[in-house]
């Protein structure tokens, strides 16, 4: 499985970006997806991700204001921001859980949120 992010930008703090991650390859195996971000200086964090059954987990810095959804048809998982602040700023990664428990990454895309 392969995961290519992109989308990430330049915004205004109170603007919106929409991530995209596309996913190739042995799509059959994917149990899990979902979003992750790193900032500078910090762990990589969860931001969210499909959890069983098709819900959805959020981290709790992001509720109401970050939306996870998913278009099946085109192997693409999105990751829509509103209401961005300087604290979102981060490189944001996809990441798949496969069958077996292998985890894998894709490229993170950069947002950087100014104040």
């Amino acid at each position: 499985v392969q995961l290519q992010a992109s989308g990430g930008g330049l915004v205004q703090a109170g603007g919106s970006l929409r991530l995209s991650c596309a996913a190739s390859g042995s799509i059959f195996s994917i149990n899990v997806m979902g979003w992750y971000r790193e900032a500078p200086g910090k762990l990589r964090e969860l931001v969210a991700t499909f959890i069983s059954g098709g819900t959805t987990n959020y981290a709790d810095s992001v509720k109401g204001r970050f939306t996870i959804s998913r278009d099946d048809a085109k192997n693409t998982m999105y990751l829509q921001m509103n209401s961005l602040t300087p604290e979102d700023t981060a490189v944001y990664y996809c990441r798949a859980s496969l069958h077996g428990g292998i985890v894998r990454w894709g490229r993170g895309t950069l947002v950087t949120v100014s104040s």
